[in-house]
């Protein structure tokens, strides 16, 4: 004979909120509040009335509801529908503002991670003389505020006659970036050499090393770098304001503060700010949706296991 014997096992308690857990949470919800109420501020504003918005200046939802922002920032209305709406009648020529833009982060990404990928290859895995007194050297560099260098910049840009030009915008900081040379040297030392030393035994030279090997090896970082540099870049104004006198090679965000004093004798037409303000903003915020996790990943990932 037999017995059969069953267990019950009893459902797990539910963990309860603990005060902590509670504080947490809601410390996220007010960052989270705070992070994106501003972009709503900026969408509700653009979707509104110039002339409406002091009439109701706290209103969550847009004032007198229109697209009209829209198309006095991509310059698609006419002179009569933007003052009608409290625009001044100028237009943006967005189109025009994001080419100089796209053109001016690209480049300056392109030349300044590529010098910057040249230069780590050097200090992490050549061996020549006097190469840890000039890496010490560009670490100095990484204490000097950007804003001393802009001066000596804006001279030899103008000595060489290229005001107003791409030259000028992208030249200066083409070449050099102490940190980039700083990260990707920092991660090349802890590449295995393995696969190079075999590479120089079969006759590769340091060149098709670099190229074939190292930088296939360091995509991830190099790929971070691109990103941080080319958002930076394309939020640049300060320089862009010393060197553009014209519409010829002006970014948009500079085309922003022109658009702003366009009415000098009236309110600054916001709504048209705020509209131009968003579709600046749209390809930051499009490459920070793809590509965020990347550049969490990649500053955190110091070798390969």
């Amino acid at each position: 004979m037999s017995t059969m014997s069953s267990t019950v096992t009893a459902p797990a308690p539910r963990s309860r909120l603990r005060p902590g857990r509670a504080i947490a949470w809601l410390y996220i919800v007010v960052v989270l509040v705070v992070t994106i109420f501003p972009f709503y501020w900026i969408l509700r504003t653009a979707l509104s009335n110039t002339v409406a918005l002091p009439t109701d200046p706290s209103s969550l939802l847009p004032v007198d509801f229109t697209f009209g922002a829209f198309k006095r920032a991509l310059g698609l209305a006419s002179t009569a529908e933007a003052q009608a709406q409290g625009g001044s009648g100028a237009s943006l020529n967005s189109a025009l503002y994001l080419r100089n833009s796209v053109i001016y982060a690209t480049v300056q990404t392109a030349c300044v991670v590529f010098c910057s990928a040249m230069a780590a290859y050097a200090f992490s895995r050549l061996r020549w003389k006097g190469r840890d007194a000039v890496f010490t050297v560009l670490l100095c560099a990484l204490m000097v505020p950007g804003i001393l260098t802009l001066l000596p910049n804006f001279v030899l840009v103008r000595n060489l006659g290229l005001m107003d030009s791409f030259g000028g915008l992208i030249l200066p900081g083409a070449f050099f970036s102490a940190f980039n040379i700083f990260f990707l040297r920092q991660f090349m030392l802890g590449l295995s050499t393995e696969i190079e030393e075999a590479a120089v035994v079969d006759g590769a030279s340091r060149m098709r090393i670099f190229f074939t090997i190292t930088l296939p090896m360091t995509s991830a970082p190099i790929a971070t770098l691109s990103l941080l540099t080319f958002i930076n870049t394309w939020n640049d104004y300060f320089w862009p304001l010393l060197v553009t006198n014209g519409e010829h090679a002006r970014p948009l965000t500079l085309a922003l503060g022109v658009f702003k004093q366009s009415s000098p004798q009236a309110a600054p037409d916001w709504a048209g700010l705020m509209a131009a303000t968003l579709i600046a903003a749209l390809p930051m915020l499009a490459l920070f949706m793809v590509f965020g996790r990347r550049i969490v990943d990649s500053i955190g990932f110091t070798g390969i296991k």
